[in-house]
């Protein structure tokens, strides 16, 4: 996490204002509430006290957690559904943005939270979707905070009973520990990426409420066990729920929309 992964030399948080605006990104990187929370400088690793990193993390997570329930409170008091997606680089979580964004036109607002190291290229693909979209670049930061989520919220200003998709920086490790104060986590692997990875990442598969196991139309072309890795999974969570799906196709997209319907 923060102390250990690299996150203390992020060179500072970008919010980019929806499309159309005119808004220009908002700098958070010398703000008082610095969006990993971390004091400045940072002594060397051969200086820090026994603990140091632990007392750290623990204040970094605790800071974190309070900031996430006020806006767990704020989302449900405007009765908006936000759901975090979560992935490493590749698995398709934009395609899906895209194709769900496209579907549910006209059935409720959809607004999306993108989150980068760099560029604004996934949230110009939302855009097309024609999506409201807040792309939110963390330098050399691994993952969304809720910090970020809030400041992302209010640049966005999304109407009463939305649905917000964030997609987060793709890493299967901190995002799992930063709760943004979302409804649901989702978690999407794809089928190029090995049957074993819920065993090699288990704190992500034991934070997620779903796992969306994407690219099943590339099955005959891979060595992948769709059984096995929902085994697996389930071995890290055995409440997680699986579906299995094709951005590109369509297939198995029912029962992911379905499942979004139930989150409210």
């Amino acid at each position: 996490m923060c102390a250990t992964c690299g996150c203390g030399d992020a060179r500072g948080t970008r919010i980019a204002a929806p499309h159309g605006t005119g808004a220009a990104p908002q700098d958070h990187s010398h703000s008082p509430a610095h969006a990993h929370g971390h004091a400045h400088p940072h002594p060397h690793a051969d200086e820090q006290e026994p603990g140091a990193t632990i007392t750290l993390e623990q204040k970094v997570l605790a800071k974190n957690e309070i900031l996430a329930d006020r806006n767990r409170a704020w989302l449900a008091g405007q009765g908006i559904t936000a759901v975090n997606m979560m992935s490493s680089p590749g698995a398709g979580k934009t395609t899906l943005l895209e194709r769900t964004i496209r579907d549910f036109t006209g059935l409720r607002p959809v607004a999306v939270i993108e989150g980068d190291q760099e560029t604004m290229l996934d949230a110009d693909r939302i855009k097309r979707a024609g999506c409201a979209v807040v792309q939110v670049n963390t330098g050399a930061g691994c993952h969304l905070d809720a910090e970020m989520m809030r400041d992302a919220l209010t640049t966005l200003s999304p109407a009463s009973g939305s649905l917000i998709l964030v997609e987060n920086v793709g890493n299967l490790v901190c995002p799992a520990l930063f709760d943004l104060g979302e409804r649901s986590k989702v978690v999407i692997i794809s089928v190029t990426e090995g049957t074993d990875k819920p065993l090699k990442y288990p704190y992500m598969f034991a934070a997620a409420d779903l796992v969306l196991i994407n690219k099943i139309d590339l099955l005959p072309h891979v060595d992948f066990d769709p059984v096995l890795c929902e085994k697996y999974a389930r071995s890290v969570n055995p409440d997680l729920r699986v579906l299995t799906l094709s951005a590109t196709t369509g297939e198995g997209l029912d029962d992911w929309y379905a499942w979004v319907a139930e989150q409210g």
